[in-house]
């Protein structure tokens, strides 16, 4: 991997962008992480003792995974391959571990194999590493910003370390901003002056994220005004600016995240499949897990749709089986064809209001109890105490029905489940009013 030398560079040729260009490349530059990296600690002692193991990075975006990863890479005197699990397959992973074995042997060279997003893989692939990862032919380092617990399979997970990323704060991003402004062979040729409380809002508009940070920076001072004394003035309205027109960032924890998910659930909910797929691309294009994705569909299929079209939640829970093995970026297909098939549903919510009136009427009442007839009467004592005398067995009687009141005596005749007259749901409303006449005249 070709790493970018700012002394050497002799400004002839396209740089990189700003936050590549001030990547640290050892670990005493590296801001951050000091529970993991601090002297004494877990990852520095391993740098230090030359004792690298497979380990799992699990934090949120731009808190230093990634510039980690090369700097025990670079200190280890390892050969590094790099990998996104959203673009990459088992075909990729096992020519990279035949590499690493021939160099293994011939060499007698390390490899460390980073996977980036390493959530967006699926079983199978994650199964590919396995032994590779067991053997030692690589030292896999992964990262991922989702729960490595449900997204990673367990004997990979066994095989590795996690290591929990945290937050880098308004200290770390300071320095980072710092070092930015002081070691930057483009930012150090100019002279830059910020208002008052500048910095501050610049760290607010990164989201925590480092390289948000330097993104935004570096477009802001492209953007700023020089004044006559050949000063660039960086104000608020020139961040905010630069904010909004850096390439869209899709925040798991921000207003957009949100937003955008809720767009295509109320298409779905809203009988509109084109709105749902445009809602989707968006989210897929930008890097949402399709996972989560496929989660909310089975959800929205119980709760928008229920016995209106009781296949709908069978094919959501099908559709989250098949992204979770198929991976991206096939899976898009399958998400595209169940979302176009769940807004075109009839939709009821009838079973989303019944289980909330029923746990609102547990909720605000001391809990009743069973009545006698519907417990089980398991011993001779509880048979002597009445438990289930008078219960009627349902297929004792004609089309499986026998008439007894089910629910305890101070909410008799209590109705939660309403169906409505929309697809399926129609005949089961057909059915409990013939069957309880009396509770649903």
């Amino acid at each position: 991997m070709e790493l970018f030398d700012q002394e050497e560079d002799t400004g002839e040729r396209v740089l990189p962008p700003l936050a590549e260009r001030i990547r640290p490349r050892i670990l005493e530059d590296f801001v951050g992480q000091e529970h993991l990296v601090g002297k004494g600690r877990v990852l520095y002692d391993a740098i230090q003792k030359d004792r690298i193991f497979s380990m799992i990075f699990w934090g949120d975006p731009g808190v230093g995974k990634t510039t980690l990863a090369r700097i025990i890479a670079a200190q280890s005197k390892s050969d590094i391959y790099s990998l996104s699990a959203v673009s990459s397959g088992v075909k990729e992973l096992r020519e990279i571990i035949r590499k690493a074995g021939i160099n293994r042997k011939s060499r007698g060279r390390r490899t460390i194999l980073f996977i980036d997003e390493v959530h967006h893989f699926n079983k199978s692939q994650q199964d590919a590493l396995l032994s590779s990862v067991e053997d030692g032919t690589v030292i896999f380092i992964g990262s991922t910003t989702e729960n490595p617990s449900f997204e990673i399979i367990p004997p990979l997970l066994s095989r590795c370390r996690v290591l929990r990323f945290e937050p880098l704060g308004e200290e770390n991003l300071l320095r980072i901003l710092d070092n930015a402004l002081k070691r930057d062979v483009v930012l150090t040729k100019k002279r830059i002056s910020f208002a008052r409380g500048v910095k501050g809002v610049l760290i607010r508009l990164s989201g925590e994220d480092a390289r948000v940070l330097l993104n935004i920076l570096e477009l802001a001072v492209d953007m700023a005004a020089t004044s006559p004394d050949g000063v660039l003035q960086i104000d608020r309205e020139i961040l905010e600016n630069a904010a909004l027109r850096r390439t869209e960032v899709y925040d798991k924890k921000g207003d957009y995240h949100y937003d955008t998910i809720s767009a295509f659930i109320k298409s779905l909910r809203g009988s509109d499949p084109d709105g749902a797929i445009y809602w989707l691309a968006r989210m897929l294009e930008a890097g949402e897990d399709p996972k989560f994705i496929a989660r909310r569909m089975i959800i929205l299929a119980s709760e928008d749709i229920g016995n209106a079209d009781p296949q709908a939640l069978i094919l959501a829970t099908s559709c989250f089986q098949a992204v979770e093995r198929v991976g991206m970026p096939e899976a898009r297909i399958v998400l595209s064809q169940t979302a176009a098939y769940l807004a075109s549903c009839p939709k009821s919510n009838a079973a989303y209001v019944a289980i909330c009136e029923a746990s609102e009427d547990v909720r605000k009442a001391p809990p009743e109890p069973v009545p006698l007839h519907l417990r089980n009467p398991v011993t001779g004592l509880m048979r002597g105490m009445g438990y289930g005398r008078g219960y009627k067995y349902a297929h004792d009687y004609e089309e499986g029905f026998a008439h007894q009141e089910n629910l305890p005596p101070k909410l008799k005749d209590r109705i939660y489940y309403r169906p409505k007259d929309i697809g399926e749901e129609k005949k089961i409303k057909e059915r409990l009013e013939k069957f309880w006449k009396k509770r649903r005249k």
